[in-house]
């Protein structure tokens, strides 16, 4: 298992913070913002200077009904060679759902959604990973996710369920404690029950992150300082096992470097402190002395040296127990339920049985807000034309409208959609938006045909 060490989330707007923070033995990036042939200069002078750069993606969907795209496999697999990375990380998630398999349109959910924690996910989520792993040049690691919802009919806890995902696929785990944190508070999943019931000797790496409450609700923002409760999470697992990385996740809000700094050394000395206790316990377990631990559970993998040198799953040391390949209606099952899901996340229409109609609703206003957030990146233009009425005109876009495409797909539709209705009302303000919409699209707005067969399309998405 490579040895990571302390790291920090390289985010452009910090890129110069962290090259001046000290100590940093390693930083992530986004894949998804990154071009193989193009790295960002920053990214190059850190990996000059010895320090290891993650590739860590967002888009795959792994927990998806369909299995993963070559391209957006090889996309990731050339970033890692053009990085140097050990490995690629990416999420237990799907992201998308609709198409081929429930013949309905596509639809794209702009940001990672819990996989229900059935038997049908786990054998398609399995085959998915088993695919990534032969596709990619460096091992695979996987995070937990965090989750306002919860699915009706689950079969296995969050640890279970990873365990198995281990057992049967050899892929390393991303634990992600704030994650932990948050589906204590949103689920009532106690993270401890699921760090004994995971095989910690297959952890890469851990993040670690702060949020928010609102009305009893946890948002995993990535945006505020990290709690004492998620702290209290990584000194549990550091306990259980001296974990090879560490790493502070900050994606927005972003605080001066010493306040980073500062974060960083209290992830550190928690680590310590923790990992040390930690190798006690096991040095004391191996000369036969009782644990002052809990034993975590151990799944029969062969960590590090036995990893594949160019990728795929790590050689397990005994043949999984249940190991099918799925069958298509496991794959058409979960895509069913996936896409009804998402359909009345981001296109309205009726919550699917067993779900918390609340939740659903907390959910789909914060799928709308990070849509409108990640479109003030791809397209800043667009609020400095709109000013304040940029986010409640996208937010009233964003319930009618769903994604089906990338976040750029987005700004053009959402602009297209003010010009069809020939908002705003401010002309100077409507001609720059004509002129930015034109610029980007390589056409005019279209005809009232055009708009005809739009509006058909729009509206079946929502039945």
């Amino acid at each position: 298992m490579t040895e990571l060490g302390i790291g920090i989330g390289w985010r452009p707007e910090i890129a110069e913070a962290v090259e001046a923070l000290s100590g940093v033995d390693w930083v992530e990036v986004v894949a998804e913002n990154i071009c193989a042939d193009h790295l960002p200069d920053s990214l190059t002078r850190l990996r000059e200077r010895g320090v290891t750069v993650v590739p860590h993606g967002v888009s795959l969907g792994l927990g998806g009904a369909d299995r993963p795209d070559p391209a957006r496999l090889a996309a990731l697999g050339e970033k890692a060679v053009a990085l140097g990375a050990p490995l690629v990380t990416e999420h237990i998630a799907f992201v998308r759902a609709g198409g081929p398999l429930t013949a309905t349109p596509l639809l794209e959910a702009g940001h990672l959604l819990p996989v229900p924690r059935t038997r049908d996910a786990l054998d398609v989520l399995c085959e998915n990973v088993r695919i990534a792993q032969d596709a990619l040049p460096v091992p695979l690691a996987l995070e937990n996710i965090a989750a306002l919802i919860a699915w009706p009919g689950e079969e296995m806890t969050e640890g279970q369920f990873l365990a198995e995902l281990v057992e049967r696929t050899g892929v390393r785990l991303l634990v992600d404690v704030a994650n932990l944190h948050t589906n204590h508070v949103n689920r009532g999943e106690d993270p401890a029950r699921a760090l004994s019931e995971l095989p910690v000797e297959a952890i890469a790496y851990v993040h670690v992150a702060g949020g928010v409450e609102r009305d009893g609700v946890w948002h995993d923002t990535h945006a505020h300082p990290v709690p004492e409760a998620v702290l209290d999470v990584l000194a549990d697992l550091a306990s259980r096992v001296s974990p090879p990385g560490v790493l502070l996740e900050r994606d927005d809000d972003f605080p001066p470097a010493a306040e980073l700094a500062g974060e960083l050394e209290v992830i550190r000395t928690t680590v310590g402190v923790r990992s040390a206790r930690a190798e006690r316990v096991g040095t004391a377990h191996r000369h036969g002395a009782r644990p002052l631990v809990p034993a975590p559970r151990r799944a029969p993998l062969l960590i590090g040296a036995g990893a594949r040198a160019s990728g795929g799953p790590m050689p397990s040391a005994a043949p999984a127990v249940h190991d099918p390949v799925p069958q298509e209606g496991a794959r058409q099952r979960l895509a069913v339920t996936q896409a009804a899901l998402l359909s009345a996340l981001v296109a309205g229409t009726p919550v699917p049985e067993g779900f918390d109609t609340r939740r659903i609703g907390v959910q789909s206003r914060a799928l709308a807000a990070k849509r409108a957030g990640v479109v003030t990146k791809v397209a800043p233009e667009l609020p400095e034309i709109l000013g304040k009425g940029f986010r409640p005109a996208f937010l009233a876009y964003a319930r009618s409208r769903p994604m089906t495409g990338g976040y750029r797909r987005d700004a053009l539709d959402f602009v297209e959609h003010l010009l069809l209705a020939d908002r705003p009302e401010d002309p100077v303000a409507r001609r720059r938006l004509t002129e930015w919409w034109q610029d980007r699209s390589g056409s005019r707005p279209p005809g009232r045909a055009t708009r005809f067969v739009r509006a058909a399309r729009h509206a079946l998405v929502r039945r």
